[in-house]
């Protein structure tokens, strides 16, 4: 507990200014127009992970709910 309080506030206090950003991301924004393409492509990688726990997840909800009923 006390490592990870400890970890937080030296990343607290070591961060870094938000506003710099890669110059790849800074041209596409730019060259698009508002970067619609650069905002599909952040939503596609931030869903990909939750759809694999997802479906993770299932697949060992419904092996738990076959085992219940074999035992019954």
């Amino acid at each position: 507990m006390f490592l990870s309080r400890f970890l937080f506030g030296i990343f607290l206090v070591s961060s870094v200014d938000l506003s710099a950003q890669c110059s790849m991301c800074k041209a596409v924004v730019a060259s698009s127009g508002g970067g619609e393409g650069l905002n599909t492509g952040i939503l596609y990688l931030m869903v990909i992970p939750y759809l694999l726990v997802f479906g993770i997840g299932f697949f060992i909800w419904r092996h738990k709910k076959k085992r219940q009923r074999i035992s019954e």
